[in-house]
């Protein structure tokens, strides 16, 4: 498995597909569940952009298969949004990989906390971040749809 990562943008090119696919599937699986994504907290081109966000494109063989962005919550901890593994690369560890690369990036950007949240119909996304070392604690960013929010340090 070979993914190379770049710099993206959440609002145009492939970012802005992968994160169309995102909402779609989010609005599939939330279905009748009165999700409204306007109480979503925001997580847009200016919250996963420099200085202090990114967001992060993985390419397999030049096809974009996976996004994800490092927002900045204070000095020392950020928070994971919109990652995203496309459905016909899943199940070949993309997700963790996008994770680790994730990760990397908050460290470069001098985060020593990482955080992250998602909600109670996606138990996938609850184990691979449970298997990685985060830990559940409470709601640290008021998003009202989420049930699990975690967070790691970094070494």
């Amino acid at each position: 498995m070979a993914i190379e990562f770049r710099d993206g943008l959440i609002d145009a090119g492939d970012g802005a597909e992968l994160v169309a696919a995102l909402h779609a599937e989010v609005t599939e699986i939330y279905a009748g569940s009165g999700l409204d994504v306007a109480l979503i907290p925001a997580a847009g081109p200016a919250e996963l952009s420099p200085p202090a966000g990114a967001f992060l494109i993985g390419y397999e063989d030049g096809v974009p298969v996976c996004c994800g962005g490092v927002q900045r919550l204070d000095e020392r901890a950020c928070e994971l949004r919109r990652m995203f593994v496309a459905p016909a690369a899943r199940g070949r560890g993309f997700g963790r990989v996008l994770l680790t690369a994730l990760e990397a990036r908050a460290r470069e950007l001098g985060f020593s906390v990482v955080r992250l949240e998602t909600g109670p119909r996606q138990p996938a996304a609850q184990h691979l971040y449970r298997s990685a070392g985060y830990d559940p604690i409470a709601n640290f960013n008021g998003n009202p749809v989420a049930t699990f929010f975690a967070e790691k340090r970094l070494a």
